[in-house]
């Protein structure tokens, strides 16, 4: 883990409830196959790069009045599922929340029961969202 390492200080984002207005606000789908831990990975990159603000998809599902807030907010609501499940978007959907893109990562990759992972598919399906979604 890169915070692992000596005097590296992580880091620390903006609270989502504070920047909902100015964010894209990703959600994600994480789940236990290998589109779902992609889905995780690009929301994190998507962070990482400033194109959107990875938030909590759990607690909007656990009914959290803040994150249902956020979703409310959101400049845009980004959702990244995993599979035809559709998951995370569901979870907006069940809370009456806008979605302004979503994506079925499955349409692209073929889902495995796996945890393993590869950065080149990472990185191809973020592109892809990057362009789809004008991010």
């Amino acid at each position: 883990m890169p915070n692992e390492k000596e005097g590296v200080q992580p880091r620390i984002l903006h609270p989502c409830h504070q920047v909902a207005e100015q964010e894209n606000m990703v959600w994600v789908c994480d789940g236990a196959a290998n589109v779902g831990q992609i889905g995780h990975e690009i929301g994190v990159l998507l962070t990482n790069l400033g194109k959107a603000r990875m938030c909590c998809t759990t607690a909007v599902a656990a009914g959290s009045k803040p994150h249902l807030d956020i979703a409310g907010r959101a400049k845009r609501n980004i959702v990244i599922n995993g599979c035809g499940n559709r998951c995370a978007s569901k979870v907006l959907e069940n809370a009456g929340k806008k979605i302004d893109y979503e994506i079925d990562i499955s349409k692209y990759l073929r889902k495995i029961p796996t945890l393993d992972i590869y950065e080149a598919d990472v990185q191809r399906i973020a592109q892809i969202i990057i362009d789809e979604a004008k991010l």
